[in-house]
């Protein structure tokens, strides 16, 4: 298993979870980057759905309150969260330290480890520092797997930030960047996966 897999596998994602205080009114739960597959994506007839929504509207029966949606970009889901114009983040979330002196974090309800992706054919040993000096690898802004891949391979890699999922998957498939890392319920499901030729490594 690569260093990346064992830095983060533990790492676990959980819902922010923040009853306001008029229980007629809707719960407004917030999801991020939409498409998302399988955790929140719309269907052809633009209704919204996915793993995590359908959680949330299941926490919105529960305790018989209606769920009203709320499509936010990752840079700014908590600073939404703390503008209050959401109740709640109901999208996939590492826990840190530093997030934690932010917002309040429910139990985890799933572990999502990341996987290094590349394009086929492309052979790299992310453990051979030398081999990895001067590749291209690109990671969404902000996310855990930005501060791991800055923090352990920034000095030998050209770190590339991408602002959605969707433009890191872009880039990806036109081969503008030698590899990603990527969470592996995402790779598993989403447009890498489609495009065939970018199989995942750990």
């Amino acid at each position: 298993m690569s260093h990346l897999s064992v830095g983060i596998t533990t790492v676990l994602t959980s819902l922010l979870f923040a009853v306001p205080a008029h229980p007629d009114t809707p719960l407004r739960l917030a999801v991020v980057d939409v498409p998302f597959e399988p955790f929140e994506y719309r269907l052809p007839d633009g209704t919204l759905t996915g793993f995590e929504v359908e959680l949330g509207e299941e926490a919105c029966r529960r305790i018989e309150r209606e769920c009203e949606w709320v499509e936010q970009g990752w840079d700014g889901i908590i600073p939404g969260l703390l503008a209050r114009k959401y109740d709640a983040i109901m999208s996939s979330m590492a826990i840190t330290d530093a997030r934690r002196e932010q917002v309040l974090f429910s139990e985890p309800y799933y572990s999502n480890p990341s996987v290094w992706v590349t394009l086929t054919g492309q052979e790299i040993d992310i453990e051979d520092h030398e081999a990895l000096e001067g590749l291209s690898v690109g990671v969404q802004r902000g996310t855990i797997r930005d501060e791991y891949i800055t923090d352990t391979y920034g000095d030998l890699v050209d770190v590339r930030r991408y602002a959605t999922d969707e433009d890191l998957a872009v880039d990806a498939r036109a081969g503008h960047i030698d590899d990603i890392t990527h969470s592996r319920c995402r790779h598993s499901k989403s447009m890498l996966k489609a495009a065939e030729s970018l199989p995942a490594r750990r």
